[in-house]
């Protein structure tokens, strides 16, 4: 007699083999999208941020979100992570006697945690209703949440650990950073860039953004240089575009140039985001993943495409157990001809 063990490797040797059999050739991975040429994005630089959180803050007035307490007064605004309900937030770097800033050893750094908006999104090839979405132009990932169907495959699929389910939500709703796209037509960009102090944050395309990274990446450490804060100008900008945005343009604002690490992050990881990150402290200390140049989407999305377009791969795998049930049924009394 069958036992449950052979069933069920039946099972799926019988589904895989109905798959493979009815897989086109053409399932193969496509090749990686790439940031849009006017697409925005925001330029992290941890040298320059003091933790103040005034991003964390303005993010939550622009998305009117509630507070989230993990102290026991209840007094302040004190999230650990990123949530449904807080889609940006600074993290720290501690390591010994935190003596000297934006060193590994002895010392502390900030990170900024929010969506990088990367260029060929995850979470918008794992959702199977369309409600996550790329903007062609700006390159915005966006959310729709009337056609969010609560099944949390963009929090799985995203490899930052960004979309977060609302699970206070009566309808199941996901949240996270859309770049203040709300706020655009009235002329107001990112809230965490308009009221960056320090210019830690700083908002516009992010072609032009990346130039402004690998200009400070040349620049001596230590020396002063002058930074942009608020919204970057895009190169070439006419002066109607600019009257387009009312928020803050500031571009004579005095720091120190940091230790860069000499790499830009999410330049190259992940087929490239669209917000950019500098740092002097090694980027996974800091809590960014190691990602290579490829987006799993590129390899993942023509598959899954594949085997679900035409309801191929249900109907193989029903195959597949349709045939391994008969093979293991066990004759009832009355098939077996009245032998005793």
């Amino acid at each position: 007699m069958a036992t449950r063990r052979d069933f069920l490797k039946g099972c799926l040797a019988g589904g895989a083999a109905a798959a493979t059999a009815v897989l086109p050739e053409t399932a193969c991975a496509r090749d990686t999208l790439v940031r849009p040429p006017e697409g925005l994005g925001l330029l992290y630089d941890a040298t320059l941020c003091v933790g103040c959180q005034a991003c964390v803050a303005a993010c939550k007035r622009a998305n009117d979100n509630p507070a989230e307490f993990t102290a026991m007064d209840n007094l302040w605004d004190t999230p650990l992570d990123t949530s449904g309900h807080t889609f940006n937030l600074i993290k720290m770097y501690r390591n010994g006697t935190m003596d000297t800033k934006d060193s590994e050893l002895n010392g502390f750094s900030f990170m900024k945690t929010s969506c990088m908006h990367c260029a060929d999104p995850s979470c918008v090839s794992a959702c199977p209703v369309s409600s996550m979405q790329k903007d062609p132009v700006t390159g915005v990932v966006s959310y729709d949440p009337d056609a969010c169907i609560g099944c949390r495959y963009c929090v799985a699929a995203c490899p930052f650990g960004i979309p977060k389910y609302q699970y206070d939500s009566p309808t199941g709703k996901i949240g996270k950073c859309e770049l203040c796209r709300h706020r655009h037509e009235d002329g107001h960009y990112s809230a965490c860039a308009e009221v960056c102090p320090t210019g830690a944050t700083l908002f516009g395309r992010t072609e032009d953004l990346l130039a402004e990274a690998k200009r400070r990446l040349a620049l001596k450490p230590g020396e002063w240089t002058t930074v942009p804060r608020g919204r970057l100008p895009a190169t070439g900008e006419t002066p109607e575009a600019a009257a387009k945005w009312k928020g803050p343009v500031d571009q004579g604002y005095q720091a120190q140039v940091g230790n860069y690490l000499q790499h830009v992050y999410g330049e190259t990881e992940y087929g490239g985001t669209q917000v950019l990150k500098l740092s002097a402290v090694n980027f996974q200390k800091v809590g960014l993943p190691d990602l290579p140049p490829k987006s799993s989407a590129a390899s993942s999305e023509t598959i899954q495409h594949t085997l679900y377009g035409g309801m191929i791969m249900p109907i193989a795998v029903l195959a597949g157990l349709t045939w391994v049930a008969k093979r293991n049924v066990v004759p009832d009394d009355d098939d077996k001809g009245g032998q005793s």
